[in-house]
């Protein structure tokens, strides 16, 4: 069927913001966004370009980008230069009828803030926090643009898009080395974001004018740092909506410049093996059997990133090999974690590519040095942060700290990382324990915090008051679990839902009990009916409420979208008033 201009399809005027038809709005804008990645995989641009018209325009797009940036994001309570945050039903609809003239909307400048960069004392990453309205603006055009580019984007690329983590990555470097060695080269841009030229991109964009002139407008509304403005002629403000969007589109074509190196070829050699490019954001690596290959990689990297004003960072950008050793290092770290190879014997390795032998080599991924030195730290700094707090609140505290860093490492061979983990924290706990009991033994110190479980061996637990049963988590709790690499060039908007929601079941970064109520309930949200997508943010919320006689259980848990949660909170607030109220 021949796909013909987009028709706009007249929607009903919204006075009350809760009372919206939320189920409806996201079935409309979820089909537009299917619509324009089938017609930009086919190619035709004609389509697309219409479709996107047609989203921008849309009454539901507009009010879901509002909801999104004043409801559901971790920043809705952080202020741009204008100090609007937290905005009430009202000012949200007045925000939806001024998102009606994309273009029309005057940028204002972000409001800069310095986050210290993890692992390098010192070093400040320069974050642009844009006003609340442009956040909008911004979450409106990404929605436009990124089905466009979802189609578009290379299969290895795999930082800030839907459906896709680090995790896949890894596992992608694990795939083209693991029946083979080879060298890497660990590439680092210098000051990426900060440094991409901003016409090269807005001529990449390849959209309709409205959205084209709204970038150029956010691009090029300088920075607010201390009062002080200062303009913005490169760069894409780290903190937008967008900015991760335009950063991928900028980079996209990286992969195909480095796979298309010219190098001399051996004698007999299939030229079909070319450089593999495995991409993160800014991070990427290259892969290949032969250095020259690699060398010819980096030139023609270095000429694409030229065009974009960017530059490899020359002391940070390494060659080396996963086997053997190579400019005095053996392996690589990627995303916080070492990949590298090591030599074994006959009967130990695995199984060679096309059954041709056996392997000499295994390969073995774990968490960085770094990373687990960056952890530790993290957690003694608490716990002497805590000294004076009781038991239980440095076990709240320090309990999702260690079950979010050992479900990222998860997937890898980290259980003698994790044990190493728990060794040092029980020092650390112990140092703890000894200077607020300094005059008593150690066995009564011990016998105060410490319980011994079978099967479990000691345990940091609370053993009187009311929090009787509470314990830390151990690091070996966590069990490892490999991770399967996204597909190919899937996306969320191919319309594979049962996928993406299997998928979003079994991430790593997906707790238990998530994992249990996503099977439960098939993927879908208990409120609205709608199926998870890898955009969702989820909430676990109780059925019936604890004020009102529900269980603290797993069977009065339920998964729902973080905007439905909201919902279902306020209702059983009035709920619970009115029943007050009665009684």
């Amino acid at each position: 069927m021949v796909e013909t201009e987009a028709r706009p399809v007249l929607a009903p005027v919204i006075e009350d913001w809760t009372g919206a038809p939320w189920r409806k709005l996201e079935q409309h804008l979820y089909r537009l966004q299917k619509r324009i990645y089938q017609a930009q995989d086919r190619g035709n641009v004609k389509v697309v370009h219409s479709l996107q018209r047609l989203l921008v325009k849309s009454r539901a797009a507009r009010m879901l980008a509002v909801r999104r940036v004043t409801q559901e994001n971790q920043g809705k309570q952080t202020a741009g230069v204008d100090g609007v945050k937290a905005i009430g039903p009202s000012v949200r609809l007045l925000f939806v009828d001024r998102l009606r003239s994309l273009d029309g909307i005057p940028a204002q400048p972000v409001r800069r803030v310095l986050i210290p960069k993890a692992g390098k004392p010192g070093e400040f990453r320069p974050l642009g926090i844009p006003v609340m309205l442009d956040r909008a603006a911004q979450t409106l055009a990404t929605f436009a643009l990124e089905p466009q580019w979802e189609a578009r984007f290379e299969a290895n690329s795999y930082g800030f898009r839907p459906g896709r983590s680090g995790h896949d990555a890894i596992e992608a470097v694990y795939l083209a080395i693991v029946h083979q060695p080879k060298y890497v080269l660990d590439a680092d841009i210098k000051g990426c974001f900060d440094n991409i030229a901003q016409e090269p991109l807005l001529n990449k964009l390849d959209t309709i004018p409205r959205i084209r002139r709204a970038v150029k407008a956010w691009l090029r509304a300088g920075v607010l740092a201390e009062g002080v403005f200062i303009p913005t002629t490169a760069g894409t403000p780290q903190g937008g909506c967008a900015s991760p969007l335009l950063a991928n589109i900028a980079l996209h074509g990286l992969e195909q410049a480095a796979a298309a190196a010219v190098y001399p070829a051996e004698s007999g050699e299939d030229r079909r093996r070319r450089p593999v490019l495995i991409r993160y954001a800014d991070d990427f690596v290259i892969l290949h059997r032969r250095r020259d290959a690699i060398v010819a990689a980096r030139l023609a990297v270095e000429h694409f990133l030229a065009d974009l004003g960017l530059h490899l960072h020359p002391t940070k950008t390494t060659i080396t090999h996963t086997l053997q050793p190579e400019e005095g290092r053996v392996g690589f770290d990627f995303l916080g974690f070492t990949v590298r190879q090591y030599p074994c014997g006959k009967t130990t390795g695995g199984h060679a590519a096309r059954g041709d032998g056996r392997l000499t080599w295994k390969t073995c991924i774990t968490p960085s040095k770094s990373a687990v030195k960056r952890h530790v730290t993290r957690m003694g700094a608490l716990i002497r942060q805590y000294r004076g707090a009781p038991q239980p609140a440095l076990i709240e505290r320090l309990n999702p700290i260690i079950r979010g860093w050992t479900n990222y490492y998860r997937t890898v061979v980290a259980s003698a990382t994790f044990a190493q983990c728990d060794s040092h924290r029980y020092a650390q706990l112990w140092r703890w324990a000894r200077w607020r009991h300094p005059q008593r033994s150690a066995h009564w110190t011990a016998s105060r915090y410490w319980s011994f479980a079978p099967g479990r061996r000691w345990q940091f637990t609370v053993l009187h008051g009311d929090y009787q049963g509470l314990r830390l988590r151990n690091h070996t709790d966590t069990h490892i679990k490999r991770h399967v690499k996204v597909k190919g060039r899937a996306t969320p908007y191919d319309g594979n839902l049962p996928y993406w929601a299997q998928r979003l079941k079994d991430h790593p970064l997906t707790s238990t009990t998530l994992g249990r109520l996503l099977a439960k309930q098939q993927g879908k949200c208990a409120s609205c009916g709608l199926t998870f997508t890898a955009q969702s943010l989820i909430d676990i919320d109780h059925t019936t409420p604890t004020s009102q006689g529900g269980a603290d259980s797993p069977h009065n848990y339920q998964a729902l979208h973080r905007h439905c949660h909201d919902q279902k909170t306020a209702n059983d607030l009035r709920r619970g008033v009115s029943l007050s109220m009665t009684t």
